[in-house]
């Protein structure tokens, strides 16, 4: 899978994911009738957010995106649905492409020496990204909600 498909489903995971965390919050503060809407979208939605992060990291630097097309990358997922909008404006800029250039090329710097790395040995990269997601993911949920953490 090249980089454009990669960020399209992975921009299109933290859409549905943020579909799935607002129809909670609806059926948990404007309905009153359960929470578990909440409890499932939101640990999904937290999961997603943080896969898109580093996809967005990876596609740009394997890309060479400019400072602002990935800080805008990484800001879309924070305002709900903005993803989808996002990852259209790079595929028309033509910074998503079909293949990864670092599979094959060596980097120059370090950051994309381990990029790299992680398109030569992408089983390797999944199981040490998805524990690294894992161990941020449960360290957020141990800490709770995100309202009480400055409280």
């Amino acid at each position: 899978m090249g980089p454009r498909q990669l960020h399209r489903l992975v921009a299109t995971a933290e859409a549905v994911t943020w579909a799935l965390l607002l129809t909670g919050m609806v059926l948990k503060y404007v309905t009153r009738t359960t929470d578990v809407g909440v409890s499932i979208g939101g640990g999904l939605h937290g999961f997603v957010f943080l896969a898109y992060l580093v996809t967005t990291v990876l596609v740009a630097v394997d890309g060479r995106w400019p400072a602002r097309a990935t800080v805008l990358g990484l800001a879309s997922a924070v305002l709900p649905f903005t993803t989808l909008p996002f990852e259209r404006w790079a595929r028309r800029r033509d910074l998503l492409a079909d293949r990864w250039r670092l599979r094959q090329a060596a980097g120059g710097g370090p950051l994309e020496r381990l990029v790299g790395l992680v398109l030569r040995r992408p089983v390797l990269a999944s199981v040490v990204t998805v524990a690294a997601l894992t161990l941020v993911f449960a360290g957020l949920v141990r800490l709770g909600p995100p309202t009480t953490w400055f409280a």
